[in-house]
């Protein structure tokens, strides 16, 4: 039986896969497409940060790329997904299937693409011991498999100090800041 991040990497990542073969503003209601102020937020964090160019990563159907260059049309708009470009992308507006190597100075939003990493689901049991959980394939019944690492498993502590390295200060207070002007 596979692992839940193997199957979840299969059925939403796999040649038919649900975002190779779906796009989700078809099914989804997303706060990009809720509401033009997650792209005034956005513009706003890239002028705070002094960034020219913007990259989606998960961008979907383009919604987020489409307003920000509706709003900001001087500004350098890349979508990264595994779907196809949309036809109604705009010209000016890059794709591609990967993120880039050595980006500087590009505010990178991933904002519904966190929501749909395979990730790793780990169970600890009766005696205490974590157990990886795996997925039957055809029913999706989960089956835990004891004897994953427990000292790979992070501490809430260290996911925080994680948080803290990947979010610094200048970042957070453009947040912050957008969100007050938004």
């Amino acid at each position: 039986w596979p692992t839940w991040r193997e199957a979840t990497q299969h059925a939403l990542y796999g040649p038919d896969g649900f975002y190779r073969r779906e796009r989700p503003g078809d099914h989804f209601r997303t706060s990009v497409r809720a509401s033009p102020l997650f792209a005034r937020a956005v513009e706003s964090v890239a002028r705070h940060c002094g960034v020219g160019t913007v990259v989606d990563l998960g961008a979907g159907g383009g919604e987020l790329l489409r307003e920000l260059h509706r709003r900001a049309p001087e500004l350098e708009l890349t979508g990264v997904d595994l779907a196809s470009r949309p036809d109604q992308l705009p010209g000016p507006i890059g794709w591609t299937d990967r993120l880039s190597d050595g980006l500087v100075d590009v505010l990178v939003i991933a904002n519904e693409w966190l929501d749909d990493l395979p990730v790793d689901v780990v169970e600890i049991d009766e005696t205490g011991t974590p157990c990886l959980v795996h997925v039957e394939p055809e029913t999706g019944a989960p089956l835990r498999v004891a004897g994953a690492d427990a000292n790979a498993i992070p501490t809430t502590a260290e996911r925080m100090l994680a948080f803290e390295r990947l979010a610094p200060p200048l970042a957070r207070e453009a947040a912050q800041q957008a969100l007050q002007d938004a």
